[in-house]
């Protein structure tokens, strides 16, 4: 069942007449109603194409949050082979908000993890919302320390609100776990690639996003705070998130321009929740073509260059 988002009302509408008539004609096999039901799809089409061609940056907020979006178990399954999970951060727990182990992606072994959301009310429960604690940024760096050690490429799916601000995950030091995290993504000298598949909010996305290569879906966000948050701070008032997502440049498209994001990765017309088949592909090529970019280089000139990446964030305008 498609779910709509408040932008896409009038659509809903329409595809829903369409439907309509179709149940209707299911009812009566005398009823023809092919040919109305048909010009409502292309009206459908014209607008799903026309809501999309221009979205605001609220709008992609809006469509990196949808609930249908692959999340990134079904990357896992989809893109990946001989998939081994791997638990726990060898010192507290395991976390269910972040999965990952060892695949391997076109017949070549890697060390694979993401943030996972769920899908319905009880898993996205279950994964804290792919909010992570203190123990899933510890395993984290475990995997990164492991593909590091056995030279395998590591590759990282980011879709999170930001890490988990609980009492309990304070005191057990969320902070330094992402730190942590962070300081590995610069530290080894495996491929580091990393794919902003939905929201990437905060350093909960930067401890798994400082990497090699960052490749971001087209209507995908990547920002230091979410724009409701953005909003509450500097004009205490959080309805104003419209105006705090332009002024964040959290699209794909302006940190593309920026340099903090390597590709931008094209999403089927109204979102990778309409086309997930279409979307899987499209991300398992720009996978492997990043792959291909990184083998070219020296493990050494791998780490070096991602070093100096980051620090040279923040000289390029988007003038």
């Amino acid at each position: 069942m498609q779910t709509y988002l408040d932008f896409e009302k009038s659509l809903a509408e329409i595809e829903g007449k369409a439907e309509e008539l179709r149940a209707l004609a299911r009812q009566d096999p005398e009823m023809d109603v092919e040919k109305e039901a048909k010009s409502l799809d292309d009206r459908a089409r014209s607008m799903l194409a026309d809501l999309y061609k221009g979205l605001t940056p609220w709008r992609k907020c809006q469509v990196a949050r949808h609930p249908l979006r692959p999340h990134s178990l079904d990357y896992i399954g989809a893109l990946f082979t001989e998939y081994t999970p791997l638990a726990g951060d060898r010192a507290f727990a395991e976390d269910r908000a972040v999965v990952g182990g060892l695949a391997r992606f076109e017949d070549r072994p890697v060390v694979v993890f993401g943030h996972e959301r769920g899908h319905d009310t009880q898993s996205r429960l279950d994964r804290n919302f792919g909010m992570a604690r203190p123990e899933g940024y510890r395993k984290a760096a475990r995997l990164m320390e492991l593909a590091d050690r056995f030279d395998l490429p590591c590759i990282t799916l980011v879709d999170t609100a930001g890490a988990y601000p609980g009492k309990g995950a304070e005191e057990r030091g969320q902070a330094e776990a992402i730190a942590r995290s962070t300081e590995m993504c610069l530290t080894i000298r495996s491929p580091l690639i990393s794919v902003i598949i939905g929201e990437g909010g905060s350093g909960g996305a930067v401890a798994f996003a400082t990497a090699d290569r960052v490749a971001m879906l087209e209507h995908s966000v990547y920002s230091v705070i979410s724009p409701e948050g953005c909003a509450s701070i500097l004009w205490k008032n959080s309805e104003k998130m419209r105006e705090a997502a332009e002024a964040l440049r959290l699209t794909a498209q302006d940190l593309r321009k920026l340099g903090v994001c390597d590709r931008v990765i094209p999403e089927p017309v109204g979102g990778a929740q309409r086309d997930r088949g279409l979307t899987l592909r499209r991300v398992g090529q720009a996978i492997g073509e990043m792959l291909g970019e990184l083998d070219a280089m020296s493990p050494q000139e791998r780490r070096e260059t991602r070093r100096r990446k980051y620090l040279d964030v923040g000289a390029r305008g988007l003038a």
